[in-house]
């Protein structure tokens, strides 16, 4: 059975049948069950479906190499929908980390956990309820995604399932990693030299960001397709500079993106302190004192906006900007580089740099 052409349209029609079996699962639970399985509902709702994308592509370029291929199957789709759950139990986990408002321009799983306590005069402290309740709420998303993730190996062949299965532990393990390097290195970049930092923020956005937004769900769907070691490696070739622009990219939009697109606060990477290559390049061009500066402004969570616009003018005028811009750049073409002489479809390939483009060239 074939899903929809569309893969956003197909991804979510999936998880929208998924999430409504939740519900009536639920329901004989009690209504403070049905709460955190609303939660889950709400936390998979939405965005731009991206990690599913790339994987119903990864199985697409494969498989057109071999035989015509329209759209995917049902099994495919499915696997694709329980990365976008997956994704979902992880920003879940962040904007506890981080201690974020607002996702996706609505209260954080945490905050509209805290919501829900106060309008049920529930008695505690309301704001430890909405934390404790959203590591609870991750928890379950990644048992949804993984209970999804098994329902598209269903069909598969022994030897298919075991690779893709592979690729998605070492993900899950990986991101997994990548977050408790990127909280560390909040802390630990004062005991690194300088000239270090730049190195270590490119080690945490490979682990956190490239390998499991882009590169991974390649290499997934490539294996739901059979790739061979040829077609593997070029994927991942190509998906992890992809990644890794991608997220240098939202490292720009955390300190520089509107509001009004982003979702979330302008400046709001500033304010939590987060220890990117942007924040690398700027400090290394910086004197001792003006660095000191910097460092004693990052991650305050008051922030006011002069603080922050005198930040964001730092950071264009030491060059760090720039110099991102351009990383950004040899990522792209590295990237593509690497797709030439590939055994892929031709018309999959083509998706897969329409992709790249959206997903690097960006304003939210």
């Amino acid at each position: 059975m074939s899903a929809s052409p569309d893969p956003v349209e197909g991804i979510s029609q999936r998880l929208d049948t998924f999430v409504s079996a939740q519900r009536a699962h639920a329901v004989p639970l009690g209504p403070e069950a049905a709460l955190l399985v609303e939660a889950a509902a709400s936390a998979v709702s939405g965005g731009k479906r991206l990690r599913g994308r790339f994987c119903i592509a990864g199985w697409r370029a494969v498989e057109e190499a071999s035989r015509s291929a329209s759209a995917p199957p049902q099994s495919v789709v499915t696997s694709a929908a329980a990365l976008e759950v997956f994704h979902a139990a992880a920003l879940v986990h962040d904007d506890v980390i981080d201690n974020s408002d607002t996702r996706r321009g609505r209260p954080a799983a945490h905050r509209a956990l805290e919501g829900s306590h106060r309008d049920a005069r529930w008695a505690g402290d309301a704001a430890a309820f909405g934390r404790s309740g959203a590591i609870l709420l991750g928890d379950l998303l990644v048992a949804w995604s993984a209970d999804l993730f098994e329902e598209g190996l269903a069909t598969a062949t022994p030897a298919v399932a075991a690779t893709a299965r592979s690729e998605y532990s070492t993900m899950r393990r990986e991101v997994t990693i990548g977050q408790f390097l990127d909280i560390a290195e909040e802390s630990a970049f004062a005991t690194e030299p300088d000239a270090r930092h730049a190195e270590r923020a490119l080690r945490v956005a490979s682990l956190k960001s490239a390998r499991y937004s882009i590169q991974q769900p390649l290499g997934i769907g490539a294996a739901l397709a059979g790739a061979d070691a040829a077609q593997a490696a070029a994927l991942a070739a190509f998906g992890h500079p992809v990644g890794m622009a991608f997220q240098l990219r939202d490292d720009v939009l955390g300190v520089f993106g509107d509001e009004k697109e982003t979702g979330k606060p302008a400046g709001d990477d500033l304010r939590e302190g987060k220890r990117t290559v942007l924040i690398a390049y700027a400090r290394e061009a910086l004197p001792p004192p003006a660095r000191r500066t910097v460092d004693e402004l990052l991650g305050d969570p008051e922030l006011e906006a002069d603080q922050i616009a005198s930040l964001q003018q730092t950071i264009v005028d030491t060059g760090a900007l720039e110099r991102v811009e351009r990383l950004i750049a040899d990522y792209a073409r590295e990237a593509e580089r690497s797709l030439s002489g590939a055994r892929l479809g031709n018309a999959a390939v083509g998706e897969l740099r329409e992709l790249a483009r959206a997903a690097t060239v960006r304003i939210t």
